[in-house]
């Protein structure tokens, strides 16, 4: 994500134009075509006060034990791990390509 406007986002991976607006979640921190994010929060999801900007790759999706369904991103500059709830309009066929891990196995590594 990069070159942002008031109603969304120029994917920096794909170059999509992407709305903020998600359905199924409160706000969108990746891109619905290609899943790329992009490492603007620290430690405190929404905080922006990451200095690395670097693009995050979806590398992995896990079920919460309430079967939501996330994404887990990897920033290709630091190594930080992320995940977020998918959106509605997420591309099925991207996320069948990612490899599914146990939930458990993720909550201790995501500040």
């Amino acid at each position: 994500m990069n070159t942002q406007n008031l109603n969304g986002f120029r994917c920096v991976n794909c170059g999509a134009s992407i709305s903020y607006e998600a359905p199924g979640t409160k706000n969108r921190n990746h891109c619905p075509k290609c899943l790329y994010s992009k490492h603007v929060d620290s430690y405190i999801p929404g905080d922006r006060n990451s200095d690395c900007k670097g693009n995050m790759a979806p590398i992995k999706i896990c079920f919460k034990e309430d079967g939501e369904q996330l994404v887990v991103h990897k920033c290709n500059n630091c190594g930080f791990i992320r995940w977020n709830r998918i959106a509605g309009d997420d591309d099925e066929n991207v996320l069948e390509t990612l490899p599914i891990v146990d939930y458990k196995s993720l909550k201790d590594k995501q500040p």
